[in-house]
């Protein structure tokens, strides 16, 4: 049977695909008008996806709450989260669901056939068929609830979308990006936030959240997408007979309308919440935000990314260096944001001071209207496409799917009945641009749309000191009115509620039910680890970590360094030379003309600083400072001349040019910081016992922001110092004596490394060899850093080797029972955090951390209940298979040559063999209940080393302060 066989759709469009290497198929299902898309292919790892046009009408966050709630069981599979047993049970290589601003995916991938169709079964049932409409308490714990422990005790709110948005706005870039939506489209569905305002989720009633699945979860409002190597007529088969064919045709309005356009831009201040302590100079974001046309034309849809680079993104970007230069900003930020009908472009300064506004504009404006006039540069201009292109072909998506991000990007215009293919095929736009580039073309498009176009809005967004304890208050006074308008009973009700609603969450789904979820066997599972792809050799005294791997072509280069060459105290200037490097000018160009060449004749050049811990030696580590380029085969003595070139001719004496990153770099470590918490919480906490962590933390850190905070806080003073410095951490770190290098790419084309190694070796100092041991205190400082936040994160870590314990491969099992079990159960669906993770490495270290949590001591006695736990651990054959699954699922998923080449490189700086991985994976697929339990000492003694670091919010932070030695501002 072929798709042509089938009766119950029609075939719309069939197209080979060469870009992709797939066939396209373009179909409707008669019955329901469902819309299906396929791809077919020889990739192994095959991705589903069912989405829905589900525009929002208000701020409730109803798509938001419906996603995370449909996963919550359904008539098949009425397990309470059938999402989890699916983590925890399936070789899934993705699974997850997404709201964006005007629809709803969910996507599964898997490479195993029979896991894939189960995936596909429970993500369809529990899209059509959900349990909302039996069970209101799914609604209470995902979306939002009143919980009261008693009548005398006040009116809170909780659950997971409101706990998870209350963090998502908690920084000023969240609060830009919600506003500047709500102004650009007064009108239509993207003013509204998708994901919910945490001031309106409360207003969101279980009808009007039953209504909106009854409109929008429909198959005539439905968009399927199937992508891999499948029976795909055999797969649209299931799909008819299984679901689709149980439903009759439906008009469903969820057409997303255009915006009218404005006759003038429009104008708004908005505020953003900063503690006590931390200053109102220079924290204002200035932003122009202009719409440029639609989503339906293939050309402009990338012409604006490649502008998006030349203008704001590339090291020396025009705009930004005009911007930075005239002292508007400490960061320049900026985006063309697609994957919505009218996308808009954004020029963001970072760090500036609100009475620059209209400077920032003239400057805006001035720089773009010179460029129109004057032309852009062609080299940067053609440098960004080929930038572009190399990215288009060589589909790296890091760990997610490729197919999926096709399935992602080809919505970018099927959802608004455009082709699903018409930003795939990527050929022929990128021949265009390569021609119109010499025509005019950009400075075209920068007149039309970012000059002469009033269909624009100026939005600053300014600190306000004590905006998050104020809104805080005003919630505490909202509810203490509303609770004292309730009567006896009401207020009774909201108690039993409270506890209905722990006792539904502490009620485990019955076992029937649980056996509904399809699940493989453990002798499904490959017995064999994947071993690590490592010849290791030597070319003129230089040590080659060669990994012999298919490439398409593509040299995949690592330029190693040991930064054990430099002083312990000197190893933040590790950190800042990383950011320094690229972005200075050579002796032989301008870092805006270096980028150019880069990207001509590369797909870049980044670097970066990591560590690996040493399993032949307790607590050592090998720090590492990393070129990386990628090229192509033949052009791979270009990439050695350029790291030559960067590494040893880049110009460190720039005093303007210095400050200016290290304020840059400042301003973008705090925005990590702010964005990933739950990550410098748990790299501080180990810092504590951990000279790895320590080392980490000083070079990528919360210790390598207070470094940048306090060298731009007094450059003008040390700047003589921190040139000196840069260049005596240069000098020390790239020697001949001290490089190690790392290929990745075919077998025939590894010949090339010989010839090409001399252009960056003959360069480079011979050194003297001299190491500095790691210097640190080991110190339980326990820090509870407060902010602005709405929201914490709370880690707890220890090290279980340093005590006399070994490692188990268990523990990665362990990693999944506590990750959607315990920690899962506790900390997410009853104490209303958005997520909570745990790990036990090879070396020791180990953490726990939660995730935009609204509590803090609550959830460390979690912790403290996971010996306990443990102890009295039982599962069954079932359960403990789940487990074992979910553990090699994460262990087995699929890894593009160039991550292969950086797994192989670890394994040989760690010390971790072949022999070790094999044991680690026998063990897991032989785990027991007993072996679980037997972990228990190994937890407690984590636990034991008490040691503890929180970000989060101030007030929370302070009332919770006898868990730390100190609370201190993340930010000064």
């Amino acid at each position: 049977m072929t798709v042509k066989d089938l009766k119950s759709y029609q075939i719309l469009n069939e197209k080979h695909v060469k870009e992709l290497n797939s066939d396209g198929i373009l179909l409707e299902h008669k019955k329901t008008g469902a819309r299906v898309f396929l791809l077919s292919n020889d990739d192994e790892n095959k991705v589903f996806c069912i989405g829905f046009r589900t525009p929002p009408s208000d701020s409730t966050g109803v798509p938001h709450i419906m996603e995370h709630s449909v996963l919550c069981g359904s008539a098949k599979f009425p397990v309470k989260d059938p999402f989890v047993e699916l983590v925890k049970g399936s070789l899934n290589t993705f699974l997850n669901a997404m709201t964006y601003p005007d629809k709803t995916v969910y996507p599964v991938a898997s490479c195993n056939d029979k896991d894939f169709q189960n995936l596909m079964d429970v993500y369809m049932d529990a899209v059509l068929h959900p349990n909302i409409y039996k069970e209101e308490k799914i609604f209470r714990q995902e979306g939002w609830h009143y919980e009261m422990e008693s009548a005398d005790s006040p009116i809170t709110v909780n659950g997971v979308v409101y706990n998870e948005m209350k963090g998502a706005f908690s920084s000023p870039e969240g609060v830009l990006d919600r506003y500047t939506q709500n102004t650009l489209y007064p009108d239509i569905c993207y003013t509204h936030e998708s994901g919910g305002a945490p001031e309106v989720i409360p207003e969101l009633t279980y009808e009007d959240f039953l209504n909106f699945h009854r409109k929008f979860y429909h198959p005539s409002n439905s968009f399927i997408y199937l992508y891999g190597n499948m029976d795909m007529a055999e797969k649209l088969d299931w799909l008819d007979r299984e679901y689709l064919s149980h439903y009759d045709r439906q008009p469903v309005d969820s057409e997303i309308h255009y915006q009218k356009p404005f006759d003038a831009p429009k104008d708004r201040e908005i505020f953003y919440p900063i503690t006590e302590d931390e200053p109102e100079d220079h924290a204002t974001y200035l932003s122009v935000n202009t719409v440029v046309g639609d989503d339906l034309d293939p050309i402009l849809y990338m012409a604006f990314q490649i502008l998006e680079y030349v203008l704001l993104d590339a090291p020396g970007a025009i705009l930004k260096k005009e911007l930075i230069s005239a002292g508007i900003g400490q960061d320049i930020l900026g985006s063309y944001e697609n994957g919505i009908l009218q996308p808009y472009f954004s020029v963001i300064a970072k760090n500036a001071d609100g009475s620059q506004k209209e400077a920032f504009l003239k400057t805006v404006k001035g720089t773009l209207k010179k460029l129109a006039d004057d032309g852009i540069n062609q080299k940067s201009l053609l440098a960004g496409i080929n930038y572009y292109e190399f990215r288009s072909r060589e589909a790296d998506f890091g760990n997610a799917p490729k197919g999926l991000m096709y399935g992602l990007q080809c919505l970018d215009s099927w959802l608004y009945g455009g082709d699903p293919l018409m930003h795939l095929e990527y050929e022929e736009t990128f021949a265009f641009l390569k021609k119109a580039a010499k025509e005019g073309y950009f400075e075209e498009l920068i007149r039309k749309y970012l000059l002469d176009n009033p269909f624009e809005a100026v939005i600053t967004v300014s600190p306000k000191r004590g905006l998050t304890a104020i809104e805080d208050e005003k919630l505490r006074e909202k509810l203490e009115a509303y609770k004292k308008s309730l009567g006896a009973e009401e207020i009774q009700a909201i108690v039993d509620g409270t506890k209905e609603l722990k006792e539904y969450q502490d009620t485990p789904s019955p076992k029937e039910d649980l056996e509904k979820i399809p699940l493989l066997k453990r002798s499904d599972i490959r017995k064999e680890a994947e071993k690590f792809i490592l010849t290791e050799r030597e070319i003129s005294g230089t040590k080659v970590l060669a990994h012999e791997l298919f490439t398409s072509g593509i040299g995949y280069l690592r330029v190693m360094f040991r930064t054990d060459r430099v002083p312990s105290r000197a190893l933040p200037y590790v950190g800042l030379l990383k950011a320094v490097l690229g972005f200075v000018d050579t002796t032989k160009h301008t870092y805006s003309d270096l980028s150019d060449e880069i990207n001509l004749n590369t797909g870049g050049i980044t670097l970066s600083v990591s560590s690996y811990a040493d399993s032949r030696e307790q607590g050592a580590f090998t720090g590492i400072f990393t070129a990386s380029a990628r090229v192509l085969c033949e052009k791979l003595d270009f990439g050695f001349s350029a790291i030559a070139e960067i590494l040893l001719d880049s110009i460190l004496d720039d005093e303007k040019r210095l400050g200016e990153i290290v304020a840059e770099t400042k301003s973008k470590s705090q925005m990590r910081l702010n964005q990933a918490a739950h990550s410098a919480a748990v790299m501080r906490a180990s810092s504590y016992f951990s000279a790895e962590s320590a080392f980490d933390d000083c070079t990528g850190g919360i210790g390598f922001y207070q470094f940048l905070e306090e060298t731009a806080k007094h450059f003008d003073e040390k700047k003589g110092e921190v040139i000196a410095k840069l260049k005596e951490t240069a000098a020390r770190l790239f020697t001949k004596e001290n490089m190690l290098i790392s290929y990745t790419a075919a077998a025939g084309d590894q010949a090339g490394l010989e010839a090409a190694l001399p252009l960056l070796k003959e360069r480079l100092p011979q050194g003297d060899g001299t190491v500095y041991p790691f210097e640190w205190k080991k110190e339980n400082l326990n820090e509870g850093f407060m902010t602005s936040s709405q929201v914490n994160y709370l880690a707890r870590c220890g090290n279980f080797v340093e005590k006399g314990l070994a490692y188990k491969g268990t523990l990665r099992t362990l990693k999944v029972i506590l990750g959607y079990d315990y920690l899962w159960i506790n900390v997410r669906v009853k104490g209303g955090a958005y997520g909570v993770m745990n790990g036990a490495g090879r070396f020791g270290d180990s953490y726990f951390v939660s995730y935009r949590d609204p509590n803090l001591r609550e959830t460390n006695e979690v912790y403290e209940g996971i010996v306990p736990y443990l102890e009295q651990f039982e599962a069954d054959e079932r359960d403990m298979t789940k487990f074992v699954i979910g553990t090699i699922s994460d262990l087995d998923a699929p890894l593009l040559p160039p991550y292969k080449g950086i797994r192989a490189d670890a394994a040989w700086f760690t010390g971790v063999t072949d022999a070790m991985i094999q044991k680690e994976r026998d063990e897991i697929l032989a785990v027991t209940p007993e072996d679980i339990r037997e972990l228990a000492p190994i937890i407690r003694a984590v636990l034991s080393e008490q040691s503890i670091c929180a970000i989060g919010n101030a007030e929370k932070v302070k009332a919770n302060q006898d868990l730390f030695k100190t609370v201190k501002n993340l930010f000064n």
